[in-house]
Order: C-alpha cells, then structure tokens, then sequence
C-alpha cells in the first residue's frame, strides 16, 4: 500500500490530507510514506538514468535522432525546467527564479525515445543553465579527450555552443543557416516534450511541491525513475498536446555574455552545416 501512496501523489500533487483520506490514513503517516518511498527511488537514480552505451545504443540513439529531422550525430538533447517549491526557511532568495517564484532548477538530457538520459537534481531556480551545465558531470564528460560518447547534444541558444554542444544561429543570415535551425528546432523539440510527458504523468511536478528543497529534489528524482520506467514499458503518454509550462522560459541570455561561442563550436557548427544543410 505504501507505494500506491506515494504513486497517488505523485501523479496527482493532492495534498497529504487528501491523499490520506483515501487510503485512510492521517496526513503525518502519508508524509511518512512520501519520504520513505522517495528516498528509495532517488538511491536508486543511477540505475535507471544513464548515458547510452555501449556503442551500439549510441549508434541507434544518432539514427533514431537523424530521422526526425534530419540532424546528424545527435546522442541527446539538453534543457532545464523548474519545479515549483515552498519558500525555504534558509537561503530564502536563491530559490526566486525569474518569474518570482520559488523553485528547483532540474537539468534533464533525453534521447529520441524520451527516455531521460542524464539529469541534475539540486540547483535553486535563481541559477543559470549555463551555469547547471557547467558544474554538471555531463559536462566533464564530453569535455574529456578522447570523449567516451559518441555524438552531440542539442542546447537552446543560453547554452554555450561547443563542439559537442549545437545551438542554434541567433542570426542566421543564409538559406543553410536557416535550414540547420529549423532541423535544430524540429530535433530540440523532444526535450520539451520529454519535460511535458513528465510532469504531466507526474502531476505533482506541475504543481506546487510544499517541501523543504532536499525532500523536494528526492521527489523529483523518484518521479524521473518512474518516468523512465513507464516509457520502457511502453506505457501511453498523457495527453501532451500542450507542452508549456509556466514555471519555464528560454535562459536565451548565455550567462557570460559570449553569444557566438568558441571558435571551435563555430567551426563545428560551420562543418554541420556545409556538410548536410547545403543544398
């Protein structure tokens, strides 16, 4: 029964006092239950969010990409989204984002499949992408020579863009140009989806989470466990028609300032285009 507890609120964000009513029991002993069950999806996290390998999931990973739209190399893509939280007690105004709200900023990488790949569980909402990315351990990752991964990730234009990490032209002044932002687009797209399915299957992520930061974040990782494990099952996605969210917005605003990135993310980003959006 604890685990029909935790998953009625998870998929709903009733309050504990609701959520006790019908299972019958008191909202304490559901608070209980939430943390107990939280936690021992969060131990668990890496087990069911990891990178694609060996070699040959990276290589379907890329195929399966490359046939949305076109977008070659692609091993994931890359974007944050926050989840509403209770004003804490401590560092109160680190967790503002800028839509004035209390928040946990949550990066998430997926694959084409929207199965999340990689994700960050622990910033408050005040605190850059760029700047997530950054301290992430993806980062390092592809940051390596030679990289373990095969393949590049797809960031919104507040990311910076580097060889591993396509954004697109913020001025594209060519037909080609024009042509990788749109298949740029068209391929970023499945993480907006990804972070709809999500909080939409998981409803509670969507509302209001009324918990402390660390009790927050271990729902979120619990949820993003549960994620993954309804889209390898294969179990229908919720209505996602509409996949906005009013807590997100673009961090279009590269944190340092260097819209136009290094010179090597130019040159990458150059090569992508010749090679397979000149036509």
């Amino acid at each position: 029964m604890q685990l029909m507890v935790a998953l009625r609120f998870y998929a709903t964000g009733c309050f504990q006092q609701v959520v006790g009513d019908i299972f019958g029991i008191d909202k304490t002993t559901v608070s209980r239950i939430i943390e107990k069950v939280s936690r021992a999806f969060s131990v668990r996290l890496n087990e069911f969010v990891r990178l694609p390998t060996p070699l040959q999931e990276a290589d379907q990973t890329i195929a399966k990409f490359y046939q949305k739209a076109d977008f070659p190399n692609v091993v994931g893509c890359i974007d944050c989204t926050h989840v509403q939280i209770l004003a804490p007690t401590e560092n109160e105004h680190v967790y503002v984002n800028r839509k004035g709200r209390h928040s946990i900023n949550v990066q998430l990488v997926c694959d084409a499949d929207l199965i999340i790949i990689n994700c960050v569980v622990n910033w408050p909402g005040s605190v850059h992408d760029s700047r997530i990315l950054r301290e992430s351990n993806i980062f390092q990752l592809f940051e390596t020579l030679p990289r373990p991964i095969p393949g590049i990730l797809l960031g919104d234009a507040g990311y910076p863009l580097k060889e591993w990490l396509m954004t697109p032209f913020t001025d594209p002044q060519t037909r080609e140009k024009e042509r990788f932002n749109g298949s740029h687009c068209s391929t970023r797209s499945t993480i907006e989806r990804t972070n709809g399915v999500l909080k939409k299957r998981w409803h509670c992520l969507h509302s209001q989470l009324r918990y402390d930061p660390p009790r927050a974040c271990r729902i979120i990782m619990a949820c993003i466990v549960l994620h993954n494990v309804a889209m390898t099952l294969g179990l229908p996605d919720p209505d996602d028609s509409d996949n906005s969210d009013p807590e997100d917005g673009s961090d279009d605003e590269i944190e340092n300032g260097d819209r136009n990135g290094a010179v090597s993310g130019r040159l990458a980003r150059e090569r992508i285009v010749a090679r397979y959006f000149h036509k």
